[in-house]
């Protein structure tokens, strides 16, 4: 039985150096975000594409070094599970941002 949890430590996924580098990344993207704002940029439609591509990265950061997640065989059923996710919380979201805005729309008119 130990020598199963042997196995299963020493070629996981802790490895240091990884969790350091998404770490480096991580702080270098905050930073970035901070830097874009402090800097004031204008027009500030920059600043938000800047913002939104920051935080993209961010979150790729986030799934690939903390979250171990890759093309892998392995992990086809979480990477499926996480894109289901995000494409229902895109619907959600894009769906009541239209819902507000028709309903503006036609109250204001």
């Amino acid at each position: 039985m130990s020598e199963n949890h042997a196995e299963q430590s020493s070629g996981g996924h802790g490895r240091l150096g990884k969790y350091l580098v998404g770490f480096g990344l991580a702080v270098v993207l905050t930073l970035v975000s901070f830097g874009i704002i402090a800097a004031g940029v204008q027009p500030k439609y920059i600043a938000v594409i800047g913002l939104i591509v920051a935080a993209v990265l961010q979150i790729f950061v986030h799934l690939r070094y903390f979250l171990h997640l890759d093309g892998s065989k392995d992990q086809v059923w979480n990477v499926t599970s996480i894109a289901f996710t995000a494409l229902i919380v895109f619907l959600f979201v894009a769906g009541t941002v239209w819902v507000i805005f028709t309903l503006n729309a036609r109250l204001m008119a």
